[in-house]
């Protein structure tokens, strides 16, 4: 292993024990060269899995892609990196389990917005409005509408996206 410090190809290993995700080993290394001290990972080489995009493109899938778009929706919120790293683990491990060679890039959006909905509201709703193209202000309404229970949903609700359609409808 080469020293990200020094390029000295002497190394040794000071430290091993399981990363945070499955099938991942954490090393602890030394360079023999100028002593410093780095942490490498490794892990088992998997078959790729290639995303379908929606114009047909195939590319490989990518975690810090995934982590970086929950990531954005998080933006200051209060939720821990440990979070969202845990949420990308979970959501790359059921995309590997699917057996499944190439994805439709829409399952994996479907499936981070189905776990930031089930963590954090507003998070979800600023992935929602990116991934699904929210259009105007009355598809943000009836997706707020779709967060708030039946019993919590005011009256006027309804009137008021009327209106803003009527808006959006006359600027057209």
């Amino acid at each position: 292993m080469k020293c990200p410090y020094c390029t000295n190809l002497n190394t040794r290993v000071v430290d091993s024990r399981p990363g945070k995700i499955e099938y991942e080993v954490r090393r602890r290394r030394e360079c023999q060269m100028c002593s410093r001290r780095f942490t490498t990972y490794e892990r088992v080489e998997q078959a790729p899995v290639m995303i379908i995009k929606k114009d047909g493109r195939r590319e490989a899938f990518d975690r810090d892609k995934v982590l970086r778009g929950i990531s954005k929706a998080c933006e200051k919120r209060a939720i821990s990196i440990n979070l969202i790293e845990e949420m990308v683990e979970v959501i790359e491990q059921a995309l590997r389990e699917s057996n499944e060679r190439e994805i439709p890039s829409k399952v994996v959006g479907e499936k981070i917005i189905q776990a930031l909905k089930g963590m954090d509201d507003v998070a979800y709703v600023r992935f929602a409005s990116v991934y699904r193209e929210f259009k105007d202000v009355a598809d943000f309404i009836l997706e707020l509408k779709g967060l708030l229970p039946k019993e919590c949903q005011p009256f006027e609700f309804d009137h008021l996206l009327g209106k803003v359609r009527d808006k959006a409808d006359d600027r057209s």
